[in-house]
């Protein structure tokens, strides 16, 4: 049986958990802040957070875990405990023994299907015995995966296992663009039937769709365009990944945040494509055409009618921070909406 070292010094923290308690270091005023949360919810919504402290506004009446991402902050955790939100760590690496202290009072870690050593993880019984364990202490333990199970970017893993070893799937159903098989054209980096099409095909594995979390983009994707035709058709520079001849590599990543401030600035304002149910829009800079595809309310609440039509176990993003959570009336609403999209009625 082989364990990757990650996962062995993941069990060490359960066994320090269960062995000495997470009485030690508590940074809450109020040490029962740093008991693990019990609180079962029936609708799983999954932040991601990348640090700073952008989760004050964060709509907690919807909020059931937030994946801290960023660097490690006490006041997060009491807050959220406060609001019976689950903290779970998100993994990227070794433990030192300053994380092994916070690991003590968060509620489980999450890791991604990318990593390293993720081979050892699905090819071991350790992952078993790291979620049996997480279950005695309240701990969550999640994992990461593509859009799709299909081999995406060249990663062909034991999917069902890992379901079936763990908590939930949180399903990336962005970043589809990262091989481009078919032209070198600009495209939404979370198209509607596409997104659906990953889902149905994780559930035709056996995969309990109780299993599932939907991943939803609050960002999108701006392209430079080396010949623009008309919108749809703004060919790209052509930069290959794991085979495909062009990827969204060509483009750069731009928050939500960022694109409703320029998007009534530029040519065609915002344009809907119904087929991709996405978003897009035009502007030039230098003599050049950027097409800049993206997700909004419409478009995320769209994609989230998917999780009552699968039975999914709720919804997430990357990243809670992409909103602009400034008290202007104009971009409040903006923000609320977004959020709204995720629940819709």
């Amino acid at each position: 049986m082989r364990w990757s070292l990650e996962l062995a010094q993941a069990l060490v923290v359960l066994v320090l958990w269960v062995c000495c308690g997470s009485g030690t270091g508590c940074p809450c005023s109020d040490r029962a802040l740093c008991e693990p949360v019990t609180v079962e919810h029936e609708f799983e919504v999954f932040v991601f957070d990348v640090g700073g402290k952008d989760w004050k506004y964060y709509d907690w009446s919807k909020v059931t875990t937030i994946a801290a991402f960023g660097p490690y902050d006490p006041d997060l955790l009491c807050y959220a405990h406060a609001n019976q939100v689950r903290v779970i760590l998100r993994e990227k690496g070794r433990l030192s023994g300053d994380l092994i202290e916070v690991f003590k009072i968060m509620n489980g870690f999450d890791r991604a299907y990318g990593e390293k050593n993720w081979q050892d993880v699905t090819s071991a019984t350790g992952i078993s015995v790291l979620v049996h364990e997480s279950q005695k202490v309240s701990m969550q333990v999640t994992f990461n995966v593509p859009w799709s199970p299909d081999c995406i970017d060249g990663r062909c893993y034991d999917f069902l296992r890992i379901a079936n070893s763990c908590d939930f799937l949180f399903v990336m159903s962005y970043d589809m663009q990262s091989q481009m098989w078919d032209n070198c054209f600009a495209k939404a980096n979370a198209p509607y039937y596409q997104t659906l099409s990953g889902y149905s095909a994780y559930i035709n594995l056996g995969i309990d769709s109780r299993k599932l979390v939907l991943g939803v983009p609050w960002y999108g994707y701006d392209y430079p365009c080396t010949q623009f035709f008309e919108t749809g058709r703004c060919v790209l520079e052509k930069i290959p990944f794991r085979g495909a001849p062009c990827s969204n590599a060509a483009g750069r990543q731009v928050p939500y945040k960022e694109i409703v401030q320029h998007v009534h600035k530029s040519i065609t304002g915002r344009y809907w494509d119904d087929e991709q149910k996405v978003p897009s829009y035009i502007y030039m800079v230098n003599n050049t055409f950027h097409e800049v595809w993206y997700d909004d309310p419409q478009s995320i609440s769209i994609k989230s009618a998917i999780m009552k039509k699968l039975r999914l176990r709720g919804i997430g993003m990357w990243n809670g921070n992409m909103l602009n959570y400034s008290d202007d009336h104009f971009i409040v609403k903006q923000t609320e909406d977004m959020w709204n999209a995720l629940c819709p009625l």
